[in-house]
């Protein structure tokens, strides 16, 4: 099963939390991306993305899920403060910003298929239409 992820954040640190929580729970990432064109590079190959809405070239979270999800099968939870903000974008669910390590291995659980382990961690994530 491929478990690598991309994670789509403009917030250095909060990105590097994300990287942090996914590699210690056994996933790959495969690039931190800040924008639109780093995150549509470096897509391919991705199983799951965790993006935000609001990056560093504006509200693009929500058209970078589209395109990404169309081109690459990439499965998409969105990591916002502004969930009203995704609009119709394809995802599975979104995390709540400030998250919590528990939260952001459910989603990954849930993201790479891994239904059991979502569960096992006691967390539901709210599904978002599209997805």
């Amino acid at each position: 099963m491929n478990k690598t992820a991309l994670i789509v954040e403009d917030e250095i640190f909060v990105a590097l939390d994300l990287e942090r929580i996914l590699t210690d729970a056994g996933y790959q990432v495969a690039a931190i991306a800040a924008d639109r064109e780093s995150a549509l590079e470096a897509a391919g190959g991705c199983q799951f993305a965790f993006i935000d809405i609001n990056l560093r070239d504006g509200p693009s979270g929500p058209g970078i899920a589209r395109t990404i999800a169309q081109a690459h099968g990439v499965k998409v939870v969105f990591v916002t403060a502004n969930p009203a903000q995704i609009g119709g974008a394809p995802a599975l669910a979104f995390v709540r910003k400030p998250f919590s390590e528990r939260t952001i291995r459910a989603a990954a659980a849930l993201a790479s298929g891994d239904h059991a382990s979502a569960r096992d961690e006691g967390v539901v994530l709210c599904p978002v239409e599209g997805g």
